[in-house]
């Protein structure tokens, strides 16, 4: 009885650490226009690439302390400390799209979103989210979209 006990317990102890070690996979957005992604979780670690787009969307799949591993839409990756990242206000489109004045296929047609357009969000209802982009805002479906949680 005790053996089972004991290999309950450890079972127990490795299934939070394993899942713990795991981060939240979650979309982030820059915060600034100017954004150093690096090659490990540290200011010591070279500066792989340089991101210089405010509010462009990326995906966070790992942390380390003050730093995201993170992820974009082609699919580059590394490292970015958090005091560049806000809470996610953006998407991109995967496919063009149509904007439209009311969140229905019935309703006014605005715009023609052309793909790869990074779109601000305001609000998200069931399949429509709002979106602002330059002159336009108006409400688009949220299939083919990168960037929603």
């Amino acid at each position: 009885m005790q053996l089972m006990q004991k290999i309950f317990n450890t079972l127990f102890i490795l299934t939070i650490l394993i899942s713990s070690s795991f981060a939240e996979e979650t979309f982030l957005s820059l915060k600034k226009n100017e954004v150093n992604v690096r090659y490990g979780p540290n200011f010591k670690s070279d500066v792989k690439y340089v991101y210089k787009k405010i509010n462009l969307p990326i995906k966070q799949i790992d942390k380390k302390e003050n730093f995201r591993r993170i992820i974009d839409l082609k699919n580059n990756s590394g490292w970015i400390h958090i005091s560049q990242l806000k809470k996610s206000n953006s998407v991109i489109t995967t496919k063009d799209k149509i904007l439209f004045k009311k969140p229905t296929s019935y309703a006014k047609p605005i715009a023609q979103i052309k793909k790869g357009r990074l779109l601000i969000l305001q609000k998200c209802e069931k399949k429509w989210c709002k979106i602002k982009s330059d002159n336009f805002k108006g409400w688009i479906k949220t299939n083919n979209v990168w960037g929603l949680n």
